[in-house]
């Protein structure tokens, strides 16, 4: 699954007795508010999973069809899907079943050459990962920990139960949203230079064909899609009317079910975001940490990321046909409780969207993030670290949120690169 990290970041407030929400807020339901947190993970995973088909569908004409014009349709509806999928990563780190399946959908970063061809600059071998160029497309047979391995039939099961994290290594990402970014744009070459990568059509054309095995390249794309759409049903159905995770939830007590709204919270935005997405990144100044390398679209899941994170404390999420999911929230309780911390919580998760929609503000006006992140590009780097210090601000009045909920306290998952960023040069 994406990267994993044993630093966690515990709560300055120190530890707070376990207890029912304050009295005060007694008006506002904790219940119904983990019902809006629920009902909005399933609107959220629904409009992921519509979008998916929308992308199965794209890349099926692409197959069978091969242009400029069919290319450009499934990159589009690529990018389309991040944006409904981005909003429910807030339902990481509290709830076990989404982080245990993330892994499946959008682990990063990648070791691209097991899946096709790389550039030759990409290296051929690495100390860490024997299928760091394996390159399965070109390849029926491949070798898995010394064994022979059948690689002719590129099915979807093929890539969930063989190739996915082949050999025990989490950068064998086979399978989600950056495998199939890879495989609809290839490598970005540019470094921190403008431009994205720029796969032909006629990869995925037999009659044409460009870079070898586009049968096979055809086949991966299909299976990959087709399997986005299968995991994603299983999301949805856990969030749905007697579903696993929705059942977990809500079979909690109201502290507990509240305690992993914030776990949520707290994580994506500093250990998660602000840290291995975006600080590492602008540390090393290196294009290899941004989230959606391919195809130059980080600053928009950076920014939905945020958007997630706002939507499940307002209770509100608006869904991709303009429709909106809302009701009883948790800043409903926290406003009962202190409303001066309400309004600077909400007032900081306004602040750290409107950092991020200035990201976005500079790569679509031609300075993508991987350029922003670049060694000497100080207004880029500013605009980042910007973003990243929202980040880290509004983390801390979710910590005092936690606090005027008189919840336990809660250890955010940390990040060296916020927390010992000397080790990330060692």
């Amino acid at each position: 699954m994406s990267r994993s990290y044993g630093l966690k970041r515990a709560l300055a407030a120190g530890a707070f007795a376990i207890a029912a929400v304050s009295p005060a807020a007694a008006d506002t339901d904790p219940a119904a508010v983990l019902a809006t947190y629920a009902d909005i993970a399933l609107a959220g995973y629904e409009d992921a999973l519509a979008t998916a088909r929308a992308l199965d569908e794209a890349t099926d004409t692409l197959v069978a069809n091969p242009s400029e014009q069919t290319l450009a349709a499934a990159r589009d509806a690529w990018k389309a899907a991040r944006i409904p999928y981005q909003q429910t990563e807030v339902y990481r780190f509290g709830n076990a079943i989404v982080d245990d399946w993330e892994g499946r959908v959008n682990a990063w970063p990648l070791d691209e050459g097991l899946i096709d061809y790389v550039d030759p600059a990409y290296g051929v071998e690495s100390d860490e990962n024997k299928l760091y160029t394996a390159n399965v497309i070109a390849n029926p047979s491949i070798q898995i920990n010394g064994q022979a391995v059948d690689a002719s039939a590129i099915t979807p099961a093929f890539l969930s139960g063989t190739l996915q994290e082949a050999g025990g290594i989490e950068a064998n990402v086979a399978t989600g949203y950056h495998a199939i970014e890879f495989l609809l744009w290839g490598q970005d070459l540019n470094g921190t230079g403008p431009g994205a990568g720029d796969r032909p059509h006629t990869d995925f054309d037999k009659d044409d064909c460009t870079g070898g095995n586009c049968g096979r390249r055809g086949e991966y794309l299909a299976a990959a899609t087709e399997l986005l759409v299968a995991d994603l049903e299983e999301m949805v159905a856990n969030w749905g009317v007697g579903g696993a995770a929705r059942k977990e939830l809500l079979d909690r007590d109201a502290t507990a079910g509240l305690s992993t709204i914030l776990t949520g919270m707290g994580s994506l935005s500093y250990g998660e975001l602000a840290g291995e997405r975006m600080k590492l990144g602008l540390l090393l100044h290196d294009p290899e940490e941004e989230h959606d390398c391919f195809s130059d679209n980080t600053h928009v899941s950076h920014l939905y990321d945020a958007v997630g994170i706002r939507n499940v404390y307002s209770g509100s999420y608006t869904r991709i046909d303009g429709s909106k999911v809302e009701g009883p929230s948790v800043s409903d309780l926290v406003q009962a409780t202190d409303k001066a911390i309400d309004a600077e919580l909400s007032g900081k998760l306004d602040a750290t969207v409107a950092a991020l929609e200035a990201i976005q503000a500079r790569a679509e006006g031609g300075e993508a993030y991987d350029q922003q992140i670049a060694e000497g590009n100080a207004e880029g780097n500013a605009a980042v670290q910007a973003a990243i210090d929202a980040l880290v601000d509004q983390t801390r009045s979710i910590e005092r949120a936690v606090a005027a909920l008189k919840l336990d306290a809660i250890a955010f998952e940390g990040s060296d690169s916020l927390d010992s960023p000397d080790q990330v040069f060692q």
